[in-house]
């Protein structure tokens, strides 16, 4: 095994058996939301992949060594720190060699978990080509990292504050299947519409595994994604959240934020114009990833 990874003993125990295992990132923790609901949303989420059969294994860089397998203590401190690095592939080394405490985002979890035997992810949304990426060219790790890696990456489409459309033109080019559970319309994290389809649709876990195995079997290498909307109950009016991203990206420009601050700024101002109700309905899409990728994992072990 490598010397800079440890593998929690449940975890290991589940990878060595071919049991089901559901990848966790942990940007959410340390980035997404407040200290003491963090822990609340990161507790809930892994209770929810037990529930449906599969072992949860969230990933973090503590004191330099990458966990995979988080005990609760371990999630309690990554949830309090301060200054923690949101780790992608450029950043291992440097917070590694320097023993500090990282938080891995979409593209360093998923490269962590296809390192260690985990195919099966859950998040909250992909990141994407940002909009105004012509002039910029801010295009998130995430894309070129799923087009590496065997992941299967279970999100509410790529989040809302993207261009969407410069999104699936990326992944097409990479070859990774954009797959919609129970529906051909792209989520848009918020909402369950966007404007734009997925390549194909499929209605169960069963069938979604089916894909992976023939994918892979096949030695296509690289991700899919999983495209599951977010439960009507919580999902928000499109053009109106559209208004708010907006809003915010004037913000973003207005102050001079850049580069890998404006996420974490437009999903804070985000949070700020709707009054709350887009951190409850970020909170219900990702416990709905949860439960999904556990059933994937479930039916990817059986074959």
């Amino acid at each position: 095994m490598n010397p800079y990874i440890m593998i929690s003993q449940e975890v290991k125990q589940a990878i060595e058996n071919r049991g089901a295992v559901v990848a966790l990132e942990s940007t959410i923790i340390s980035h997404g939301m407040p200290y003491p609901e963090n822990v609340k949303m990161a507790l809930h989420v892994e209770q929810i992949i037990r529930d449906h059969g599969a072992v949860p294994a969230t990933i973090a860089i503590l004191d330099g060594v990458i966990k995979v397998g988080l005990s609760e203590e371990e999630i309690e401190t990554l949830a309090k720190a301060k200054n923690v690095y949101k780790v992608g592939k450029r950043d291992f080394s440097y917070v590694i060699s320097k023993a500090l405490m990282g938080a891995t985002t979409v593209s360093g979890t998923s490269l962590i978990a296809s390192k260690v035997g985990i195919n099966v992810f859950a998040t909250g949304g992909i990141g994407g080509v940002h909009r105004g990426a012509t002039e910029t060219f801010d295009i998130s790790r995430d894309l070129e990292e799923l087009s590496l890696v065997d992941i299967c990456v279970v999100c509410a489409g790529a989040k809302s504050i993207l261009d969407l459309g410069l999104t699936l033109e990326y992944l097409e080019t990479k070859g990774v299947e954009v797959i919609g559970y129970q529906t051909k319309e792209l989520p848009a994290f918020y909402s369950r519409e966007s404007g734009f389809f997925v390549n194909y649709q499929l209605d169960t876990p069963q069938e979604i595994a089916s894909l992976l195995h023939a994918k892979w079997a096949l030695g296509l290498s690289g991700g899919v994604v999983v495209a599951n909307p977010i439960p009507k109950k919580y999902s928000m009016d499109a053009k109106k959240i559209n208004e708010v991203i907006e809003k915010a990206l004037e913000d973003a420009k207005s102050l001079g934020i850049k580069g890998s601050e404006v996420t974490p700024f437009l999903l804070s101002q985000i949070k700020h114009l709707t009054e709350g109700s887009s951190l409850q309905s970020n909170i219900a899409l990702v416990y709905n990833n949860a439960r999904l990728a556990a059933e994937i994992a479930v039916e990817y072990a059986k074959k």
